[in-house]
């Protein structure tokens, strides 16, 4: 089992950046596959980006391609989500998502295990 802990989260202008980061626990961080997901007020929670256990691939929601990226440090037990040219759309609470199975943590119903969530809020 794995737990997760949001972090970073806060508000922020248009066009401006943040980067979320998820601690994880336990000593197998490095065999999961991780996503980040979020939340609008009213609104199912959508996939957002996710990495596979190695680092090596990485996968974007259409909507953040080229804005947000995500990233692994295996050695510190964190995936990190850098968010630049922030919109107010981009307003929700995000999840850090943890699985063995990347599909699972890459597509809309997310993995097994799920963090308490980080809230980003973007101002125009």
């Amino acid at each position: 089992q794995v737990q997760l802990v949001e972090s970073g989260g806060g508000l922020v202008q248009a066009g401006g950046s943040l980067r979320l980061s998820c601690a994880t626990s336990g000593r197998t961080f490095s065999s999961y596959h991780m996503g980040w997901f979020r939340q609008a007020p009213g609104k199912e929670r959508e996939f957002v980006a996710a990495i596979d256990w190695s680092g090596g691939s990485t996968y974007y929601a259409d909507s953040v391609k080229g804005r947000f990226t995500v990233s692994r440090d295996n050695a510190k037990n964190t995936v990190y989500l850098q968010m630049n040219s922030l919109k107010p759309e981009d307003t929700a609470v995000y999840y850090c998502n943890a699985d063995f199975a990347l599909r699972r943590v890459s597509t809309k119903g997310g993995g097994d295990y799920w963090g308490q969530g980080t809230q980003v809020t973007v101002s125009s």
